[in-house]
Order: structure tokens, then sequence, then C-alpha cells
């Protein structure tokens, strides 16, 4: 019986100290509340330098006149240029048309020029083996 007391003491005195023994779990502590992040700004913008920091606004108007002359004397130019390029191409169009017409009669001519050969070298044969060698023609 003392083995047996002592069993049983030593049963109770180990779950008494257990921790997770005969004690209700305990509710989870509250969240403490997180300082709000403090709102994130848009940048503000950098001011824009001016392209020309030395200038006055005289100068600028200066500048952007002559700027402008150039732009219009180069404008005239390129069309003066492209004036005289329509007009040379009027005129090679011209010649391809002149040389069209050339090339129609010279083909023209060619054809009746083969025509009269072709006539002469009939009439040549009919000479040459009906009166130089009738004889051939008679075996």
């Amino acid at each position: 019986m003392k083995k047996s007391f002592f069993f049983i003491l030593l049963v109770i005195i180990l779950v008494s100290f257990s921790p997770s023994y005969g004690q209700e779990p305990s509710p989870p502590e509250m969240p403490e509340p997180e300082p709000e992040p403090e709102p994130i700004y848009p940048k503000e913008p950098e001011p824009v330098p001016d392209p020309f920091p030395e200038e006055s606004d005289s100068e600028t108007i200066k500048r952007l006149t002559e700027q402008n002359k150039k732009l219009k004397e180069e404008n005239t130019r390129l069309q003066t240029q492209v004036t005289d390029l329509k007009k040379q191409k009027t005129q090679l169009q011209n010649q391809i048309n002149e040389m069209t017409v050339t090339i129609e009669n010279l083909r023209e001519i060619t054809m009746e020029q083969i025509k009269v050969i072709l006539d002469l070298v009939t009439k040549l044969r009919e000479v040459v083996f009906e009166n130089i060698f009738p004889e051939i023609k008679k075996l």
C-alpha cells in the first residue's frame, strides 16, 4: 500500500505541476493597434529650367526670328527645286514619248525592209533556178 500511495502522490504532484493539465487556456491577447502609416504625397514637380537660361526675351525673339527667316529661305529654295524637278520630269516624259514614236516608226521601216528583202530573195531564186539552171530542173 505504501507503494501505491507513493505512486498516487507522485502522479498528483506531476499533474499539478504540469502546465497544460488542470488549467484553462488563456484567451489570446488583443493586438495593440498599429499606428497609421503616414500618407505618401506626390512629389512636387521640379521647376523646368529655361532652355536658354542666359537669354533675355529680346534675345530669344531675335534668335527665333533668325531661325524663322532661315527656314523660310530653305522652304523657298526647296519649292524652287521641286518646280525645276517637275519641269525636268515633263521634258523627260516628252523625250520618252518621242523616242517611243521613233522606235515604232523604225520597227515599221525594218519590217518593210525585211519584206522587200524576202521578195528580192524570192525573185533571185526564181531567176537563178528558172533561167540559169533550167537543165537541173528538167532532170
